[in-house]
C-alpha cells in the first residue's frame, strides 16, 4: 500500500509539472504573438538659436514662399517672381468660358448686393453715395491682377465706415464744411491703406492671433448694435439726430422727437421693404433652388423704392432711401507635408499616401472654408496624397454635402472617427495599433 501510495504521489507531481510546462509555453506563445507597442520617447533638445529661428520662420513664413525658387534657372525665377506679384499670369492660362460664365453670374449677384450696401456704408461715413460705389468697384479691379484668394471681400465694411464717420465728424462738420470733410476722409483712408500695405509687406498678419475670440465677438456685437441704432435716423425720418453713437444719446434723440420729428411715410416704406428683405431671405432658406431670391432682393428694393419716391415726390416730405444693413492652416499643412516627404525620401522610407484631418474642433464651415479644403485636396492630389476627413460635426457634414465636396473627395474618404479612417487607409497599421 505504501508503494502504491508513493507511486501515486510521483504521478501527481509529474502531472503538475507537465501542466506548469504547458502553462509556461502557452504564456510564451502569447507574449510572442502580442503586438509591439512603440514607446513615446523624449524629443531631442534644441539650442536657443535654432528654436528661435524655427519660431520666426513659422510665424513670418508659414507658407515658405521661396521654396518654389530653389534649384531654378534665372529665367524661371524671374517668371515665378512675376507670378508671385501678379498671380493673374499663373491662373489666367487655365481660364476658360466655363469659369467666365460662373464669374459673370457671381459678378451680377455681388453687384446686386454691393450697390445698395455700399451706398449705405457711405452714409455711415457721412459721405455721398457715389464714394461708396467708387470704393466698391475700383479695389476689386486691382485685386483681380494682384490677388490670389477667391473668397476675400475687397471694399468698405460697416464697422470701418461707422468708425471713420464718428471720428471725423468730431473734427469737422460734414454738412457745413463738406469739402474739408471729404479731404480729411480721403487723407485718413490713404494713410490707412499705407498702413495695411506695410503690414502685408512685413507679413504681420499673425498679430491678429493675439486678439482673443471673446474680444472679437464683443467688438463685432457692439458694432452691430451701434450700426443698427444709426439706422433709426433714416428709418424714422428724423432730421435732427445726435452725432454721438452711444446707446443713451441715440435713444434720447429718438424719443425726444417722437411727437414731431418722426415721418410716417418713411416708417411705412422702411417697414415694407424690411419685411420684403426678411421674406426673401426666408424663401431662400426654405427652397435651395430659389437661392437667387435673397441675393437679388436688395437691388430690387433699391430700384422699386427709388422709383416710388420719385413718382410720388416723397423726398419732398423728408423720405430718404436707407438700407439696414483658414489660408494659414492650409499653408502650414502643405509645408508640413513637403518637409515630411523630404525627410522620408532622405531616409529611403515610404512617402506619405494619406493625410487624415481630424474635424471635431470645426463646429461650422463657410464657403471660404470649403474652398480651402478644395484647394488643399487639389494640392495633395498633385503630390499623390489622398485627403481624408474624420469626425466632422453635423453642421459641417451638411454643408459639405450641400457643396458636393463629398463627390470631389469621395464619400468613402469621410469617416466618423480617426480610428475608422486609419483602419480603412492602412489596415496593417490598424492591426499593429
Amino acid at each position: 500500500m505504501a508503494a502504491v501510495g508513493h507511486s501515486a504521489d510521483e504521478e501527481s507531481e509529474k502531472n503538475e509539472m507537465e501542466m506548469d510546462i504547458k502553462s509556461f509555453s502557452s504564456s510564451g506563445r502569447q507574449t510572442q504573438n502580442a503586438p509591439y507597442i512603440h514607446k513615446v520617447g523624449v524629443p531631442p533638445k534644441k539650442n536657443l538659436l535654432k528654436e528661435l529661428t524655427t519660431t520666426l520662420k513659422e510665424t513670418f513664413f508659414s507658407d515658405d514662399p521661396l521654396r518654389h525658387f530653389k534649384d531654378q534657372p534665372k529665367s524661371q525665377k524671374f517668371i515665378l517672381g512675376i507670378q508671385a506679384v501678379f498671380p493673374i499670369f499663373e491662373w489666367g492660362r487655365k481660364y476658360n468660358l466655363t469659369k467666365l460664365r460662373g464669374d459673370i453670374i457671381a459678378g451680377l449677384t455681388i453687384a446686386s448686393l454691393c450697390i445698395p450696401q455700399d451706398i449705405g456704408y457711405a452714409k455711415l461715413a457721412n459721405l455721398e453715395g457715389q464714394y461708396g460705389l467708387y470704393s466698391s468697384f475700383v479695389p476689386p479691379l486691382i485685386y483681380a491682377f494682384m490677388g490670389s484668394s477667391r473668397d476675400i471681400a475687397i471694399g468698405p465694411v460697416a464697422v470701418v465706415s461707422l468708425l471713420l464717420g464718428t471720428l471725423l465728424q468730431s473734427e469737422i462738420d460734414p454738412i457745413k464744411n463738406a469739402t474739408e470733410y471729404r479731404r480729411l476722409a480721403f487723407t485718413a483712408t490713404f494713410f490707412a491703406g499705407i498702413t495695411q500695405a506695410t503690414l502685408g509687406v512685413f507679413r504681420l498678419g499673425f498679430l491678429i492671433d493675439f486678439l482673443s475670440h471673446a474680444a472679437i465677438v464683443g467688438f463685432m456685437g457692439g458694432a452691430a448694435i451701434t450700426i443698427a441704432l444709426q439706422q433709426l435716423k433714416g428709418f424714422l425720418g428724423i432730421k435732427k439726430f445726435t452725432k454721438k453713437t452711444d446707446l443713451i444719446s441715440v435713444m434720447h434723440s429718438v424719443f425726444s422727437t417722437a411727437h414731431h420729428g418722426w415721418n410716417w411715410q418713411t416708417i411705412i416704406i422702411g417697414a415694407s421693404f424690411l419685411s420684403f428683405l426678411l421674406g426673401a431671405k426666408y424663401i431662400g432658406k426654405k427652397n435651395k433652388k430659389l437661392f437667387w431670391v435673397p441675393a437679388i432682393a436688395p437691388m430690387i428694393s433699391v430700384i422699386i423704392s427709388t422709383f416710388f419716391v420719385f413718382i410720388t415726390r416723397a423726398d419732398k416730405q423728408g423720405v430718404q432711401i436707407w438700407r439696414l444693413s483658414s489660408k494659414r492652416i492650409q499653408d502650414w499643412i502643405l509645408r508640413w507635408v513637403t518637409d515630411e516627404d523630404e525627410q522620408l525620401k532622405a531616409n529611403y522610407q515610404t512617402t506619405i499616401q494619406f493625410l487624415i484631418v481630424e474635424m471635431s474642433p470645426v463646429t461650422d464651415i463657410d464657403t471660404s472654408g470649403i474652398h480651402a479644403l478644395e484647394d488643399l485636396y487639389k494640392s495633395l492630389q498633385k503630390r499623390g496624397i489622398q485627403l481624408v476627413l474624420a469626425n466632422p460635426g453635423p453642421v459641417v457634414i451638411d454643408k459639405l454635402h450641400a457643396s458636393n465636396f463629398q463627390n470631389l473627395i469621395g464619400e468613402d474618404r469621410i469617416f466618423l472617427t480617426v480610428a475608422d479612417a486609419v483602419s480603412s487607409c492602412s489596415p496593417k497599421l490598424a492591426e499593429d495599433v
